[in-house]
């Protein structure tokens, strides 16, 4: 019988590329380093059971390689994690603040919470330390403008 017909080695690795770290500073929230550990924690939860359960089908060997990468990722991620809390008297917006801006064109008004990348979810109000609107409000305070996207915002509160 020709090779060419016959079944690739059962026991080759499956390949799962990595999670691309990224490369700024990993800031976090004290509410995101508790996020971090709970996915951990997770992620050895699922490793455990799947490795009990483990079979010879490719579903489970592909389904374990994920579970690894990702906790892989999130274990460098706590590893390089660095807490950072704003000084709650600070009159100047910081990681971890609540920002409000308002648009006066548009008659929009956002509040944002800025946080680190992991924890980042816009559609909950949250975004990354290295946002270009995070990067516009560092170091400003109530009353400054920012230009966002050729667009004026006015922080409004900061807390």
């Amino acid at each position: 019988m020709s090779r060419a017909f016959t079944k690739e080695q059962d026991d080759a690795p499956i390949d799962v590329a990595e999670r691309p770290i990224s490369p700024h500073r990993n800031l976090v929230t004290p509410e995101g380093l508790r996020q971090i550990e709970s996915e951990i924690a997770a992620l050895q939860e699922e490793l455990r059971k799947a490795s009990d359960e483990k079979t010879d089908d490719e579903d489970d060997s592909g389904a374990i390689a994920r579970i690894a990468r990702d906790l892989r990722y999130w274990t460098t991620r706590r590893e390089t994690a660095e807490i950072s809390v704003p000084d709650p008297k600070s009159d100047v917006v910081r990681f971890g603040m609540t920002v409000t801006i308002e648009n006066d064109e548009e008659g929009k008004v956002q509040t944002w919470k800025i946080v680190g990348e992991d924890e980042a979810d816009a559609a909950h109000g949250k975004i990354s330390h290295v946002s270009p609107v995070a990067v516009a409000l560092f170091g400003r305070s109530v009353g400054d403008v920012i230009s966002v996207n050729d667009k004026e915002w006015e922080i409004t509160a900061i807390g």
